[in-house]
């Protein structure tokens, strides 16, 4: 197998890193750069857990080759906070206990940062379909939806 240097922006950090060309970006981040907080879930890009946000949109990561991220920009949920500040959507989570075993939690706030990056003032009709594709294995919705509305309410 012929290895390809990937250049691109991790959380404003260009990185290069030496792949395989059937590495998925969601290998390149925890294995290739040690960037631990998108979880490896089902594999097939149906629960979520890997969500990163990818020149502006939410991806899941283990649906993307590593070669595919060739010059583009990743946010990770370790991108979000500002040192010791919790970006205001972490902060909302919390805030509202839409943390429950965490497992969902990084996929889910990358989701919602994508949506808000987009569109300011989403309806919850559209901030569900924005996290429809996250699950939730605790069963939170409620909450999680309501701190994405936060957000969205207080403009941030």
């Amino acid at each position: 197998m012929i290895k390809k240097i990937v250049k691109l922006k991790v959380n404003g950090d260009l990185c290069e890193v030496m792949v395989n060309p059937n590495m998925t970006l969601l290998e390149l981040l925890r294995e290739g750069l040690g960037i631990t907080g998108t979880k490896r879930g089902c594999d097939s890009g149906e629960c979520g857990t890997c969500t990163v946000i990818m020149n502006g949109n939410a991806v899941s990561s283990c649906l993307v080759l590593a070669v595919e991220a060739e010059g583009k920009e990743v946010i990770t949920i370790e991108g979000l906070a500002k040192g010791d500040e919790l970006h205001p959507i972490q902060k909302a989570f919390i805030d509202n206990a839409s943390v429950q075993c965490g497992f969902c939690s990084p996929g889910m706030i990358l989701s919602a940062k994508a949506l808000l990056d987009n569109n300011a003032k989403p309806t919850e009709t559209e901030i569900k379909e924005a996290i429809a594709g996250n699950i939730c294995r605790c069963g939170g919705y409620t909450r999680i939806v309501e701190a994405i509305a936060t957000v969205r309410d207080q403009g941030k």
